[in-house]
């Protein structure tokens, strides 16, 4: 059982609408159905009647929401009560949610950057994929959101709330191992793809579509989406991915890895709550570099 399904079906206790707590949760109505199907199946009771509209609590649903609201209000205090004590230490924290692969390629040299700019401090990092690093944001668990962007895929937050920085370039690129890729009777190779749906997934959509891109066919879908996985799966010759090219420019120059298409530029972009607003936040956000955008 996770957290968000019950602060889900708070949120839906509140509205009466499956539409307006999607929108308030920042996810597609389909995907927080599912999660609200999740806590009933967990919990093993049926807690809505979706046959009225607005749609109403069951008897065991009105039973679990006075539950609910004690263990988020409970949950609430005691993270409250930790990041006090943390904020308490001798220095300052500065919070990042990341993507996993700019965890790995671009971060470290960006916080030493910053390092040097405002002191010491310390920093508490949450590596997750795209819907997750946004949610982290949103719900005010983190100060700051390090993301690609690519003009083919919106960031669902609000440039008034969440204002951005371009703090760096990189790109995506199609790589393979030299040898050992065998390609089928219309000459094309295998395909590593991430999950339908997934942030790199769409970007490597995005980017197998334009000119120049291979001719591919999938044969590996990597459920996690993580790039870092399929990388390994690259290096092993199991076939061709689109990889961050930071995550791969050892490899290609190495000749372990080679490139078999364009890259596709992308920036790295990193977001601010605007509703988290401190000194030493707002000094790390001056030494983020780049000019501020919203």
């Amino acid at each position: 059982m996770e957290l968000k399904w019950v602060e889900d079906f708070l949120s839906l206790a509140e509205t009466r609408s499956f539409s307006r707590s999607a929108e308030a949760r920042h996810v597609t109505q389909s995907a927080f159905s599912r999660r609200i199907r999740s806590l009933e199946v967990w919990l093993g009771a049926v807690l809505l009647d979706r046959s009225t509209y607005p749609i109403t609590l069951t008897a065991d649903g009105r039973q679990f929401l006075e539950t609910a609201e004690e263990v988020v209000r409970l949950l609430t205090f005691s993270r409250a009560e930790f990041r006090t004590r943390a904020e308490r230490s001798s220095l300052p924290c500065v919070t990042i949610t990341a993507l996993h692969s700019l965890c790995l390629s671009f971060l470290p040299d960006w916080l030493g950057g910053i390092r040097g700019a405002v002191g010491p401090m310390a920093s508490r990092v949450l590596p997750d994929n795209f819907n997750i690093c946004v949610q982290a944001l949103v719900e005010g668990g983190y100060d700051l959101l390090l993301t690609y962007h690519h003009p083919g895929i919106p960031i669902p937050l609000d440039p008034e709330l969440y204002p951005y920085r371009v703090v760096g370039q990189d790109s995506l690129v199609a790589v393979a191992a030299p040898h050992g890729l065998v390609a089928d009777a219309e000459g094309r190779q295998p395909l590593l793809q991430y999950s339908r749906g997934s942030f790199l997934g769409r970007l490597a959509t995005i980017a197998q579509a334009r000119e120049g891109a291979p001719a591919t066919y999938p044969v590996h879908t990597n459920e996690n989406s993580m790039a870092e996985a399929l990388r390994a799966m690259a290096l092993a010759g199991h076939g061709v991915a689109w990889l961050p090219h930071s995550l791969v420019r050892e490899a290609v120059a190495s000749g372990a890895l080679r490139a078999v298409s364009d890259e596709m530029p992308m920036e790295i972009r990193l977001y601010r709550s605007g509703e988290r607003a401190r000194p030493f936040l707002d000094a790390v956000w001056a030494a983020a570099g780049g000019p501020a955008t919203n």
